[in-house]
């Protein structure tokens, strides 16, 4: 595959079908344990997706929902979330996911670095709560994020700090479309 313009646009209600996809596509493996037939997955999944997007709008009403983007010579194929809240100090992220053709191609790596340029420019901090199983931990790990306090329960907070002899990734195009 060539070389991957990845960006960024601003979530809009008409994505909520393909940000549902995106969603129920993290869930696949624990839904396979269930049992369940087909509509009931279905409508776990649309459940869960609503209870989770209202709970990010409620506790982080600024929080910036964004549809990761690949360019092609044809056409700009929309592949994932980010979903991010700024603070005082720091970039949270609430959640990234793309598509399973999409994964391991680079296009998370694109976006985090871009973040981490973004906050080390400031002195400010890159944080994420992390499943322990999930496969991203060895990219946040390759880009210097830390284990950050105790587990809880499933999840690791781990942050990217700008140390002072920090070698950053290289920037990636992952930018925000006007």
């Amino acid at each position: 595959m060539s070389r991957l313009v990845v960006t960024l646009r601003p979530a809009l209600e008409l994505d909520q079908g393909f940000l549902q996809r995106v969603y129920a596509s993290t869930r696949t493996a624990e839904l396979a344990l269930t049992g369940w037939d087909e509509m009931t997955c279905g409508m776990f999944v649309q459940m869960q997706f609503v209870a989770q997007s209202t709970h990010y709008r409620l506790h982080w009403p600024a929080s910036e929902h964004s549809v990761i983007q690949v360019q092609s010579q044809d056409a700009t194929l929309p592949v994932g979330r980010l979903w991010i809240d700024r603070r005082a100090k720091a970039i949270h992220i609430l959640d990234i996911a793309l598509l399973p053709y999409w994964r391991s191609q680079g296009i998370g790596g694109k976006c985090l670095q871009r973040l981490v340029h973004e906050v080390s420019q400031k002195g400010h901090e890159l944080t994420i709560q992390v499943e322990q199983d999930n496969p991203a931990r060895g990219l946040y790990d390759r880009l210097g994020f830390q284990s950050v306090g105790p587990q809880r329960g499933l999840h690791q907070l781990m942050a990217w700090r700008n140390p002072a002899n920090a070698t950053l990734p290289r920037e990636e195009a992952c930018y925000e479309q006007a």
